[in-house]
C-alpha cells in the first residue's frame, strides 16, 4: 500500500484498509526494535517537530521514531519560531517546507495543522490538537489488537469527557475499525452531533455501533474501558465543575466489576490525574495496558513516518 506524501492530520482521511496497513506496519517496526533492528528508510531525512503544547509521549516517541530511521529531527518550540505571531502559519509552512521532509505539529487550534499541510508542500503530522489525536488512536488500536488478538467486534467504553479530542478521535477509530463504539458522559459533554452523524456511517461501512449515553450500565460486556483527564490543557479554570459533573463516571473497581468479565482491560492516554478520572487502585492493576499504549504511540508514529516519508 502506498501512502507517500500523504499528510496525517485525522483518521477521517484514512480507509480502515489503510489504517490497517499503519497496525500491521507498527507490529513490524516494533518487532525489529524488539531485536535490536533498526532502519534507514528516513537517512538523509530532517523533521521539524513543532510543539505550543509541552508533551512527553508525542514528542519522546517522534525523535526516537525518527532516529531509529535514519532522520534528524528538530525541535521547534513556542519561543523558537513565529508561528503566527510574527509570521503568519502560511509563510512559516512554506519556510519549513523548503527546509524539511516532514513537519510535526503539536499544539491548539486544528486549524493551524490543516494550513501547515495545506502549505508546505512536505508530510505533515498532527501530533496533537484541540479537536483530535490521531497518532494516539493508533497506537490504542495497536495496543488493544496486540492484547485481544484482533478488534473487530470488540466492544470499547470511553467514560469521561465525551467532547474532548480523545473522545473525537477514538469514535472515529473505532467506528472505522468495526469496534462498537460507547461514550458514557453526561449529555452536556457529549460529542459535536455532525461528528457522530459521520462516525454512524463509518461504523454502518465496518458492522459496528455508535452509542452515546449517561448510563452507568452501559459498560456491561465492555472489553476495553478508556478514560481521560477531567480537564484538557487550558480548562483548568473549570476544574471544580467538571469534576463535580464527571465524579459518577470515574473508573474505579465498581465500574470495571459492571463489565460482568473479567477480561477487561483499562486504558488512558496518560498524563492521569489519579483520584479523579481513575482511581489508583485501577491504574495500578494488571487489567492496566497504559504503558504499553505509551510504548506504542513510538512504534505506530514511526510507521506513519516510514509510510508516508520513507524510502
Amino acid at each position: 500500500m502506498n501512502l507517500k506524501g500523504r499528510n496525517f492530520i485525522t483518521l477521517k482521511d484514512f480507509t480502515p484498509e489503510e489504517i490497517a496497513y499503519l497496525l500491521d506496519l507498527s507490529a513490524d517496526l516494533k518487532a525489529k526494535k524488539k531485536k535490536g533492528i533498526t532502519g534507514s528508510s528516513l537517512k538523509g531525512k530532517n523533521i521539524a517537530l513543532i510543539f505550543e503544547k509541552p508533551s512527553t509521549r508525542t514528542r519522546c516517541s517522534f525523535v526516537v521514531a525518527a532516529v531509529d530511521e535514519g532522520a534528524h529531527p528538530e525541535y521547534l518550540g513556542k519561543d523558537d519560531i513565529q508561528l503566527g505571531h510574527k509570521e503568519s502559519v502560511e509563510d512559516t509552512a512554506r519556510v519549513l517546507g523548503r527546509v524539511f521532509d516532514g513537519i510535526e505539529f503539536r499544539g491548539f487550534k486544528h486549524k493551524t495543522v490543516e494550513d501547515l499541510a495545506k502549505h508546505a508542500g512536505v508530510p505533515v503530522w498532527n501530533g496533537l490538537t484541540d479537536e483530535y489525536h490521531p497518532t494516539q488512536i493508533l497506537a490504542d488500536l495497536l495496543t488493544m489488537k496486540e492484547h485481544f488478538g484482533y478488534l473487530k467486534g470488540l466492544r470499547f467504553v470511553y467514560a469521561g469527557d465525551g467532547r474532548n479530542n480523545m473522545a473525537n478521535s477514538l469514535m472515529i477509530g473505532m467506528s472505522k475499525t468495526g469496534v462498537h463504539f460507547t461514550i458514557l458522559a453526561p449529555e452536556c459533554l457529549w460529542p459535536n452531533k455532525e461528528l457522530v452523524e459521520l462516525c454512524k456511517g463509518f461504523a454502518r461501512e465496518s458492522g459496528s455501533t455508535i452509542t452515546l449515553t449517561e448510563d452507568v450500565d452501559a459498560v456491561k460486556d465492555a472489553d476495553t474501558i478508556y478514560t481521560d483527564v477531567w480537564c484538557s490543557m487550558g480548562e483548568e479554570e473549570k476544574a471544580a465543575e467538571r469534576i463535580a459533573l464527571l465524579k459518577p463516571y470515574q473508573v474505579n473497581k465498581e465500574l470495571m466489576e459492571k463489565t460482568g468479565k473479567d477480561t477487561t482491560i483499562f486504558m488512558h492516554c496518560l498524563p492521569a490525574v489519579k483520584g479523579n478520572e481513575v482511581t489508583e487502585e485501577v491504574f495500578e492493576s494488571a487489567v492496566s495496558v497504559v504503558f504499553d499504549e505509551a510504548e506504542n504511540r513510538m512504534h505506530t508514529i514511526k510507521a506513519v513516518m516510514v509510510a508516508t516519508l520513507g524510502e
